[in-house]
This record gives structure tokens, C-alpha cells and sequence, in this order.
């Protein structure tokens, strides 16, 4: 029902702390609306928040929310109004109308008719704008989605059902479409259900313990102590774009398109080897976006052409969507790296984005458990890592950028997150050689916090962002936390164009050296290269090798 006209909205984001309590008398004549959502409601908030003085009405969300239902039935102040988030306000798939209204209505028994409104479980946000741009998505997935103007449409049909208004037809093709959904040979496959169950029962540890592996490694690739690499990605020239744009919109033939790809690898190794860089990436020319990239090849995943959200200010991404069971028809990244390694008798890093970033900056499919689609994505990135290796790709990357973005709210519900997605990063791996050297890079994120279980990762060598946290990360390793696996701190932060001198760099190197011991650690810039010019990132990174080689030559000298 609709609120009272004389209505005014005062949206709290409520904390449930004392100093909420503080504001109520500069609220005084207002009717007040506090919001919680993202979560369920402890008990112990819940009957906070319903306590509190002066509030007229509460937004609860009931797609994440689904306990406080419970806490509902059991208490709700009378008389006062309930903003049910029943349309979910963080993903895009549409309503199921039926199961929504019989909630609904389960409620206005208990709330009252008057004092229950129909709402979504956050802000719209978080979701793309409007499904009706969408021309090119497949008719069936398309039935599935409700993008923000649909989910407005979706509460209002909610609304005018509860007030005797059903529209019967609306909901009848939204019955199908749920019915469809369900159904569908598209979403299931067997056999990646199969091999996903299976997973379940061993934690798919390499055999060999990370000491070994790394001295089997240095035999095969006889690298220098101080070890120099970049991260993976090179500046993307606005020729470059164009090249991608024409060969996506068949304006440019397949055979030119991968003749213009070959020449930018070339390049981007040329450079290295002039640089002198130990360990050398391809400079991925050939991708658009990390995770895009690699859903453009994996069955289960759809692509919309006008689905941006707001990531943080004006950046704005695409999200893919994952509506099935995930497989790899073929492999995705060998031809490159092999014809990257081809080029140079250097090791060339094959690179990959890991299945937990992929699963935390996608729209995932709600019909079963996050970590049972994450399973599915690394069994995917494990035949891409299986084949790179067969390909003589002896060091290979596996991108985890969003480990940390996928961490529940409460701290209680980190555990459980973080031993699935750490054992979804070690599925993709456990089955190579001792002497195939596994790289993972995290950034965007302070990671102290969750160091134990970058560990349990387990992977060779971690490159990690640094410089832009002010060095923060190193604190753990001055608190006495022990890390025997290579590790490279980013040693200069490649989100500026300045660019560090050697001495300045060095002098980051030696507070590493400080406390992490010399025959692990690795030297390379904070993140990927693919946002600076070239005129930036040369300089960066030949101050950077050069810093490398002073450190070698005074640990040399101070034998």
C-alpha cells in the first residue's frame, strides 16, 4: 500500500549503535524510514532497531534477509509501517511474482494492510538500468532478467496484487519464464554437476610442499635473485581498441586481426627483453576486460551491450552474466601465450583470471550456492592451466584480484567465504608439475587482515599491491608472520603517471629486504600496466630493473 502523501523520507544507513540515538532530536516531526539490507538481522539487532525511539517506519531486506522473516512473525511493533525488500535490489534476474506475493501476504497479516509497502531489498544501484536496450540478448535469457526499470514494474505489479489488482497476465509470463528458467537444457549440464560434486571431500593441495616446488623451478628457469616481471597488461593504444572494435564488428578480417595481435605481443616482448625483465607477460592485446574476456569463451555465460553499473565515481563496468553450469568448449589462452614464449627464450607468464574474481565481478546465477558456480569456474580455469602447461608455458598467472571484494558483511560468515574460495584458487592448479610455477596477483584491497589465507592458497609466488597502501602489507610480515612462497609487493604504483626514480624504488626494495628473506622476493609494479602510456611505463619499468640489479650487485658485495 501507499505510504501517507504527507510522507517524508529520512534514510538512515543504520549501524544499530548508540549514536544513532543521538540524531532522534533533530528528526523530531519527521517520519522517519530506516533502511538495513545486504544481510540478515541478528536477533540481538533486530530487536534494537525495533526499540528505537521515534522511527516511523522499517526497510528490511527479505532476498538476503530471508531469517528475518522469522524475527517478524515473531515481534513487530504495531502500528508501524514495514518496507518489504522483496524484489532484489542487487542482481538481475526477474522476480519470481508468486513466491513474492504469498510472502507478501503473509506478512499483511501480520503488519496489517495499511502499514505494509512493497519495496526492493537495496538500492537499484547495483543493478543495470533497463533490459528494453538490450536488442541482441538471446530472447530466452532475456525473459529470465529484470534490469532497474523492470524491477520498478515488478514492485508495483506486487503492490496492486496485494490490493486486489492482480494482473493476471503479467504474472503468467512471469510463471513461465521462472518455469523456463528451471527447465531449461541451457542452464544444466550434467557433467559439469558431475565434476563439481566431486570436488567436494579434498581440499586439492599440490603434493609437493611450496619449498621443493620453488627449488625445482629455479633449476628450470635459473632466474637472479631479485626476479623483475610486470603483472600482465600493457598500454592499450587507441589503435589497439580500434583493431578489437573492427574484428568484433566483422569489419576487419580474422586473418589481419590476428596479424595485428601478433605484431603488439611482439612489441610488448621487445620491449622486456630491451628492458631487461626476467619474467615476461604477453601484454594480453587481445582482451578487452579481465573477466569479459574469459565469459565471451565459457559456456553458461551471457554478455549484455548496454549493462553498465557504477563501480565508484564515473567508472562504470559491464558485469557478464552467469545463468548455467559453467564449462571451457576449448581452450581460451594458449594460442597467444604459446606465441608470445615463441618469441623470446625468456619464460613468458600465461595469464589467466581466477575463478573467485570472475564469480565476485559477474552477475551470478541464484538458483544454488556462490561456491558451487566458483567450483565450476576453476574447473574451467584447471583445463586452461593443464593445457597451457602442456604448451611449455612454465609459469602461469592466475589473477585473484576480488578475493577479498566477495567477504561477507559479518565476520562470523568469513570463514566459511574464504575456505571455498581459497580452495576454488587451488582446484585450478593442484594437478601441474612441480616445476610449473603458479602466480597469483591481488590489488584493490588491504589484505592484512586476510594474509593466513592468502597462504593457503598455496600458490608459488603472490604479487600483491603495496605502495598505494602505504606499505601496510609488510606490517604482517613485521608482526612475525611467516610466508616461505615468493612474494612481490608492488614496488611502485602504476595508478599515477609519476614516474619513480631507481633510487626510490631500491629504497622500497630494501624495506622488503628488511623482513622478507632475499630468495623470495620478486620485484614488479603494483598492478597492471593497460591504463598508462608507454611514455610512462618505459622509464617505470627501466628504473625498476635498474633498482633490481643495484640491490643484486650490493648483496652481492655485502658476501
Amino acid at each position: 500500500m501507499n505510504p501517507p502523501l504527507s510522507w517524508t523520507l529520512t534514510l538512515i544507513n543504520c549501524k544499530l549503535s548508540l549514536q544513532l540515538m543521538l540524531i532522534w532530536n533533530l528528526l523530531s516531526g519527521l517520519n522517519v524510514l530506516i533502511e538495513t539490507y545486504f544481510a540478515d538481522l541478528s536477533s540481538g539487532a533486530y530487536k534494537t532497531l525495533i526499540e528505537l525511539k521515534g522511527v516511523t517506519a522499517y526497510g528490511l531486506d527479505l532476498v538476503r534477509g530471508t531469517k528475518t522473516i522469522d524475527l517478524i512473525k515473531t515481534n513487530f511493533p504495531k502500528g508501524k509501517f514495514l518496507f518489504a525488500g522483496v524484489v532484489d535490489g542487487r542482481n538481475i534476474w526477474a522476480n519470481d511474482l508468486a513466491s513474492s506475493l504469498g510472502t507478501l501476504q503473509a506478512l499483511e497479516a501480520i503488519v496489517g494492510k495499511d502499514n505494509l509497502v512493497v519495496s526492493t531489498s537495496c538500492s537499484l544501484l547495483h543493478t543495470a538500468v533497463d533490459l528494453v536496450n538490450e536488442t541482441k540478448l538471446d530472447d530466452e535469457i532475456k525473459s529470465w532478467l529484470a534490469f532497474a526499470a523492470q524491477k520498478v514494474v515488478e514492485v508495483n505489479a506486487l503492490a496492486k496484487a496485494l490490493a486486489g489488482q492482480k494482473d493476471e497476465a503479467f504474472f503468467a509470463s512471469n510463471a513461465t519464464a521462472q518455469a523456463s528458467r528451471k527447465s531449461s537444457p541451457r542452464v544444466t549440464n550434467e557433467a559439469v554437476q558431475k565434476a563439481a560434486a566431486a570436488l567436494k571431500g579434498s581440499d586439492h593441495r599440490r603434493a609437493t610442499n611450496v619449498s621443493a616446488r620453488l627449488d625445482a623451478q629455479q633449476k628450470k628457469l635459473n632466474l637472479p635473485i631479485l626476479p623483475t616481471t610486470t603483472i600482465g597488461s600493457f598500454p592499450q593504444t587507441l589503435e589497439l581498441r580500434r583493431v578489437r572494435r573492427e574484428f568484433k564488428a566483422n569489419k576487419i578480417s580474422e586473418e589481419n586481426y590476428v596479424k595485428a595481435i601478433k605484431e603488439e605481443i611482439k612489441k610488448v616482448v621487445d620491449l622486456q627483453e630491451e628492458l631487461d625483465i626476467d619474467v615476461l607477460v604477453h601484454g594480453e592485446p587481445e582482451r578487452n576486460d579481465m573477466v569479459e574476456y574469459f565469459g565471451e569463451q565459457l559456456s553458461g555465460f551471457a554478455f549484455t551491450v548496454n549493462g553498465w553499473v557504477q563501480s565508484y565515481g564515473s567508472r562504470c563496468v559491464k558485469p557478464p552474466i552467469i545463468y548455467g553450469d559453467v564449462s571451457r568448449p576449448k581452450p581460451m589462452t594458449v594460442f597467444w601465450s604459446s606465441t608470445a614464449q615463441s618469441m623470446t627464450s625468456r619464460p613468458m607468464k600465461g595469464m589467466l583470471t581466477g575463478p573467485v574474481t570472475i564469480l565476485n565481478w559477474s552477475f551470478v546465477r541464484n538458483d544454488q550456492p556462490r561456491f558451487e558456480t566458483c567450483y565450476q569456474i576453476a574447473l574451467a580455469i584447471k583445463d586452461e592451466v593443464e593445457d597451457l602447461e602442456k604448451a611449455g608455458i612454465n609459469v602461469i598467472q592466475i589473477d585473484e584480484a576480488a578475493l577479498r571484494e566477495g567477504l561477507p558483511l559479518r565476520k562470523s560468515e568469513h570463514a566459511f567465504y574464504l575456505k571455498w574460495a581459497v580452495h576454488s584458487f587451488r582446484i585450478t592448479n593442484c594437478g601441474v608439475r612441480d616445476t610449473t610455477q603458479i602466480h597469483t596477483h591481488m590489488c584493490y584491497s588491504n589484505f592484512n587482515d586476510i594474509i593466513h589465507s592468502i597462504i593457503d592458497m598455496d600458490a608459488d609466488v603472490i604479487t600483491i599491491e603495496n605502495s598505494r597502501s602505504d606499505e601496510k602489507l609488510l606490517s604482517v610480515f613485521r608482526e612475525g608472520v611467516k610466508y616461505g612462497a615468493g612474494i612481490g609487493p608492488g614496488v611502485y604504483d602504476i595508478h599515477s603517471p609519476r614516474i619513480p626514480s631507481t633510487e626510490e624504488i631500491a629504497d622500497r626494495i630494501n624495506k622488503m629486504l628488511a623482513v622478507l628473506e632475499t630468495n623470495i622476493l620478486w620485484v614488479n609494479p603494483d598492478c597492471g600496466l593497460k591504463t598508462r602510456k608507454y611514455a610512462e611505463v618505459k622509464p617505470a619499468l627501466n628504473n625498476m630493473v635498474a633498482a633490481a640489479k643495484l640491490l643484486r650487485t650490493q648483496l652481492a658485495s655485502a658476501k
